[in-house]
C-alpha cells in the first residue's frame, strides 16, 4: 500500500492497494454510573476488519446501537480505538502522534448526521468552508476564500447568495451541502458519511445523494456510507456491510446481498423494508419479529445473533462464527448461512464451522 501525506516523494498518495484498510478494530468504553452497570465495559466495536477500494462506496447498515457511528469515529481516531489497526496507505493512524494524525486526516474526512450541530453557528458559510484550509495553513486568506467559493459552487450553492449566511439562515439541505463542501476543502481521498442524509426531506435526500455520486466520479473519492435507511444504502453502495452488536455479520455486493442475503439478520432487515417485494423480503417477513436487541454491555455467548435467530443450534451458543468468504467477495459470519433459493440454511457448512475452536 502507498504512503499518505504531502511533502516528500515517499509520502505522496498513489492508487496502489486499498484506499483504507481496517484490521481487527475494537472500541470499548467504560460505563461509569451508579447501579448494576457501574464499571461495565461497552464493546461498541468488537473486531471489525474490511478493505475499502479506490472510488468505492461501502455501505454500513444495522439497527440503532449496533456500533456504526463508533466505528466511524474509531477509524478517524476520535477517540483512538482500544486496539486494532487503521491503514491509510502505509500509515497506521493508530500509531500517529497529534501533528502526524492531523496531517493524515487531510485525506479522510467525515460528514455528520446533523449539519446544524457540526457547524459553528457564529460563522458564515464561506468561513466554515475555508476554516480547514486556515487550520492547515494552506494558501493566503484571499485564496482560501476563492477556493471556498469554488467549493460552494461545486455543491450547488451560489456563493454570492449563500456565502454570507450563517447555518441558522440555511435550510437543512443547504447546511448539509456546506458540510460536504467543508469536508472536501482539504481534497481528501476518503469521506465517511455518518447518517448524513437521514435528517433531510426525501426530495432533498435525492439531491444530496446525486451530488455525492457526481463528486465521487469527478474527484475519484472513496466513501464509507453509514445509514439505517436500507433503500438509501442499496442505492449508493457498491458493497454493503451488515453490522450487529459491534461486528460485521455479512459483507458483500450490495445488489446481491439485498437479493439473496446469506445471514438471517440481513434477511430480517430486508424483510422490514416497506413495500419491498423481492424473494428475500418475503422470506424475511417470516423472521422479522426478532424482539429487542441484547445489550452491548452483555452480548450473548457464541453467535451474538443467536438469541433472535430461528435457525440457532447448540453450536451457536458455544462457538462464535468467524467472518468467512462463502462466495467471491462475499463473507458471512454464520454457522448456518442461508440458501435463498430455498430460504433455508445451506447444507454442509455447519459441520465445517463446528470443527472451529471455541472463541
Amino acid at each position: 500500500m502507498s504512503a499518505i501525506g504531502t511533502g516528500s516523494p515517499a509520502s505522496q498518495t498513489t492508487r496502489d492497494g486499498s484506499a483504507l484498510s481496517v484490521r481487527d478494530l475494537h472500541q470499548e468504553f467504560k460505563i461509569e454510573r451508579r447501579g448494576r452497570t457501574r464499571g461495565a465495559t461497552l464493546r461498541a466495536v468488537a473486531g471489525v476488519s474490511f478493505e475499502l477500494g479506490w472510488q468505492e462506496t461501502l455501505g454500513v447498515v444495522g439497527e440503532t446501537g449496533c456500533g456504526k457511528s463508533s466505528l466511524a469515529r474509531a477509524i478517524l481516531q476520535a477517540p483512538k480505538p482500544t486496539s486494532g489497526e487503521v491503514y491509510l496507505g502505509e500509515q497506521n493512524l493508530v500509531t500517529l502522534r497529534h501533528s502526524e494524525l492531523r496531517e493524515a486526516r487531510r485525506h479522510i474526512q467525515i460528514v455528520f448526521q446533523d449539519p446544524y450541530s457540526s457547524l459553528d453557528p457564529r460563522n458564515r458559510a464561506l468561513q466554515l468552508i475555508a476554516e480547514p484550509l486556515a487550520v492547515h495553513h494552506i494558501g493566503s486568506k484571499e485564496s482560501r476564500v476563492e477556493q471556498a467559493k469554488a467549493l460552494m459552487d461545486r455543491v450547488g450553492l451560489d456563493p454570492g447568495l449563500y456565502g454570507s449566511r450563517r447555518p441558522r439562515e440555511l435550510s437543512g439541505g443547504q447546511c448539509q451541502r456546506v458540510a460536504i463542501a467543508r469536508a472536501l476543502s482539504l481534497e481528501p481521498r476518503i469521506v465517511i458519511f455518518d447518517e448524513a442524509v437521514s435528517s433531510l426531506d426525501v426530495s432533498v435526500q435525492a439531491q444530496v445523494l446525486n451530488l455525492l455520486e457526481d463528486l465521487r466520479d469527478e474527484l475519484g473519492l472513496s466513501y464509507v456510507f453509514i445509514a439505517h435507511d436500507l433503500n438509501v444504502v442499496r442505492l449508493v453502495s457498491d458493497r454493503v456491510a451488515v453490522m450487529y452488536l459491534g461486528k460485521f455479520c455479512e459483507v458483500g455486493p450490495a445488489d446481491e446481498v439485498y437479493r439473496v442475503p446469506h445471514h438471517p439478520y440481513s434477511l430480517a432487515l430486508i424483510g422490514s423494508i416497506p413495500g419491498e417485494e423481492s424473494v428475500a423480503a418475503q422470506a424475511g417477513e417470516d423472521i422479522d419479529d426478532l424482539g429487542e436487541m441484547p445489550s452491548p454491555l452483555d452480548p450473548p455467548s457464541g453467535c451474538r445473533f443467536r438469541t433472535r435467530c430461528p435457525f440457532a443450534q447448540e453450536i451457536c451458543v458455544q462457538v462464535e462464527p468467524p467472518l468467512v468468504e462463502v462466495e467471491a467477495n462475499w463473507s458471512v459470519a454464520c454457522h448456518f448461512p442461508l440458501n435463498m433459493s430455498g430460504g433455508a440454511p445451506l447444507t454442509g457448512n455447519a459441520g465445517a464451522t463446528a470443527a472451529s475452536p471455541e472463541m
